[in-house]
């Protein structure tokens, strides 16, 4: 039986719903330029966002409505197991303030507008530049439609069934988008951030009031996991510690990787502006974390739920007055639009980009290219929705967690081109393929987990299939580079980066 519609929870959640669609046509006339006739004016914003803005805009695509969702329901489901994304995001801000002003410049002085423009400018291959067009654009899909879940679970909660609003949000969210560009996502990121904070900050000092302060939440759920028995729990068990560690890190190397974060790099406007976002995006780590503790508190308010991604609503609805949980409901569903579009954009430029102009109109326009990514932007959330409608929601998990160890293997060809030109293009290559191949298999053989072990000694080590296969990809690399200096050492390793 579905739940009783909650009218005052549902105006709530319309009201900033129909305020972030205004903001998203209106954005088009924000920092004017004519969004329709330049590929960087559409899918970067004019290269031209400051600090604030570029800490909300990648803040916003980074601390998604599924991460609001799925955080604190692995704490609810597995403990401090759940905590690793605490770790994962305080080691990526450190590589982000090394390594992405350096890429920033690259991009900059090139007119670089995505990963794969990096790629093909370091290393002059266009076999390597499509692998890892192609990796970007098909591990962006899946997490779009996580966002959809997001949403969907909110809608829910607030007794509403069917999957027409979610079908009615994105057609809002692909009109704007299409109109908007970049400039979209990163004038709504501003009121999205806000009221999740809001949110949370609420939460974390009335949720334990109400329950007795935190040690009664730390008790309750101490005394659930207690009952289940096996690896969950408050502390880590030994046995977690080496899979917690290397999930944290392949995670942290690959948060940087996705489309969607990238175009938050180039769309700033500087490279100190970079550095700057380094230092102060770990304000989203601290958010972060209060947020996981939500998994704490549905143990100690007693919620039992049917799917762990529902522990979230059912909390603000227990605790809550309805015009908060309308606030709070409202706020994961605006922090589903700015990642999904933000996302859309930047597979659109990969396929725009690097796809359409290097295979089939190399003589495009930069009004073509916009024009192109526009429509391409289209397609993706197009696929996304059909994830949600027509497939079970697992197969979008599956592929999100496919996706995150796709996306990792293009690190090496990015990353280590900004510091060195040894390796060769065909070793790379080479890398990412053994990388993904590996990495997908053993991830299928695992039942489609992000962990897999090794007997070492007969020791069980257990670790992140991701990294794994970043180890393995970098080492292929390594060797096939050598092999090729050796065959031809008069050959072409790279170009530089201002060819």
């Amino acid at each position: 039986m579905a739940a009783p519609i909650d009218w005052v929870a549902l105006a709530i959640f319309l009201f900033f719903f129909i305020l972030v669609t205004v903001m998203g046509f209106l954005a088009a006339r924000w920092k004017a330029a004519p969004v329709s006739e330049h590929l960087d004016e559409w899918g970067l914003g004019g290269r031209q966002f400051g600090t604030w803005i570029t800490w909300f805009l990648v803040g916003g695509d980074f601390y998604t409505a599924y991460t609001v969702i799925a955080v604190p329901a692995l704490v609810y489901a597995v403990g401090a197991y759940g905590f690793f994304a605490l770790p994962y995001t305080i080691i990526v801000y450190p590589f982000v303030f090394a390594v992405m002003p350096m890429l920033w410049k690259v991009a900059h002085a090139n007119g670089h507008v995505t990963a794969a423009d990096v790629v093909h400018g370091t290393y002059n291959s266009r076999g390597l530049e499509l692998a890892v067009a192609m990796t970007g654009m098909i591990a962006t899909m899946p997490y779009i439609a996580l966002q959809l879940i997001g949403m969907g679970v909110v809608i829910k909660a607030m007794g509403i069934a069917g999957e027409l609003p979610i079908i009615a949000a994105f057609i809002i969210l692909a009109l704007y988008t299409y109109s908007s560009g970049l400039r979209a996502p990163a004038l709504i990121a501003f009121v999205k951030d806000i009221m999740i904070y809001i949110v949370v900050l609420v939460a974390v000092v009335v949720v334990p009031a109400k329950l007795g302060g935190y040690g009664a939440v730390f008790a309750a759920a101490n005394d659930a996991f207690t009952a289940k028995g096996g690896a969950t729990g408050l502390l880590l068990q030994p046995s977690q510690m080496l899979a917690y560690a290397t999930l944290a890190l392949g995670s942290a190397l690959a948060a940087f990787m996705y489309p969607h974060t990238l175009t938050g790099i180039f769309a700033s406007k500087s490279a100190d502006t970079i550095r700057k976002n380094a230092i102060l995006l770990p304000a989203y780590t601290l958010l972060l974390g209060l947020i996981a503790l939500l998994g704490y508190m549905a143990h100690a308010a007693n919620i039992k739920v049917t799917s762990n991604n529902d522990v979230v609503p059912v909390l603000f609805q227990v605790l809550f007055p309805s015009w908060f949980a309308g606030f709070a409901f409202a706020a994961i569903a605006i922090g589903a639009l700015v990642p999904a579009a933000v996302m859309s954009i930047g597979a659109a430029n990969l396929f725009t980009r690097n796809v359409w102009k290097s295979y089939i109109d190399p003589g495009i326009s930069h009004a073509g290219e916009a024009a192109v990514a526009k429509i391409a932007s289209l397609v993706v959330k197009l696929g996304a929705l059909a994830f949600i409608l027509f497939l079970p929601t697992q197969y979008a998990l599956d592929l999100q967690l496919l996706g995150g160890l796709w996306i990792l293997q293009t690190f090496p060809a990015l990353v280590f081109g900004l510091f060195t030109r040894w390796f060769r293009a065909e070793g790379l290559l080479l890398g990412w393929a053994a990388g993904i191949l590996w990495g997908s298999w053993t991830a299928w053989g695992n039942g489609l987990k992000p962990l897999a072990s090794i007997n070492l000694g007969g020791v069980n080590y257990v670790f992140y299939v991701g990294l794994g296969a970043l180890i393995l990809n970098i080492a292929v690399a390594a060797v096939a580079t050598v092999i090729a200096a050796r065959i031809s050492p008069d050959g072409r390793r790279s170009v530089t980066a201002s060819s």
